[in-house]
């Protein structure tokens, strides 16, 4: 690793020391990530890519020494329920889809075999051929 790349990682522990102790210096002094990168005076790109395992490492801290979910997973549980509710409702949509489609093949099959078989009935009531039996 080159000196910069070191002196970024000094900088991101020495942000999450201060962070954690509530004592930030160039942030808003949240626990995340872009407070993180914003009090090591590190772009944030380069936590996210470069200092993965830091911003790793920073949030497990925030998990263990506040014993608080850390903003961006409380996020990402509220979208994985709601992303799960969409598939169930997905799901159930398709099923009454596949259950319609079911019943109109059967319909359509019933129909075929009373044609062939000569079993057609004439229209009775409110039901109207759509071609008459003359015809």
């Amino acid at each position: 690793m080159n000196q910069q790349h070191e002196d970024e990682r000094s900088r991101i522990r020495a942000a999450t020391d201060r962070l954690l102790a509530g004592q930030p210096t160039r942030s808003n002094g949240s626990l995340t990530a872009v407070a993180l990168a914003a009090e090591a005076d590190v772009h944030r790109m380069a936590l996210h890519k470069r200092h993965a395992d830091l911003k790793e490492e920073f949030y497990a801290r925030v998990r263990a020494e506040t014993h608080q979910t850390p903003e961006v997973e409380k996020r990402l549980r509220k979208e994985v329920v709601r992303l799960k509710e969409a598939l169930k409702e997905s799901r159930a949509a398709e099923a009454e889809s596949r259950h319609r489609a079911e019943q109109v093949v059967l319909a359509a099959a019933v129909l075929i075999l009373r044609k062939s078989t000569g079993q057609e009935q004439s229209a009775t009531g409110n039901v109207v051929p759509f071609r008459p039996d003359n015809a």
